[in-house]
């Protein structure tokens, strides 16, 4: 019950910090700016959580897969350090569109 109170509470907080800073008058269509911040935050956010989980699974895959079966370290070691690096890529991928949205600003 506590979690959701303090959600609601923080919930509350940031739409009238939103209503608090609006800007008064303009014919609107400029309000794009806060969303792409918003956009580059979630998918720096998103890119690093995702990126981090992955790359956890596939070494902790991977190295029970060696401590079963010590002989098939070679075979395993490989594709192991592929998959990484497609992981890294992925990451890096969404960082390039958090960039590319910060620029908008």
């Amino acid at each position: 019950m506590r979690k959701h109170a303090l959600c609601l509470f923080a919930a509350s907080i940031m739409m009238s910090a939103q209503v608090a800073f609006a800007e008064s008058g303009g014919a609107g269509g400029g309000d794009y700016k806060g969303w792409a911040a918003l956009g580059a935050g979630i998918a720096i956010a998103l890119a690093a959580f995702g990126g981090g989980l992955g790359q956890g699974r596939a070494a902790a895959a991977a190295l029970e897969g060696i401590a079963r079966n010590p002989s098939a370290s070679d075979k395993i070691f490989t594709p192991l350090i592929l998959g990484l690096a497609l992981i890294e890529s992925l990451v890096i991928y969404g960082f390039v569109i958090a960039f590319l949205l910060l620029g908008k600003i």
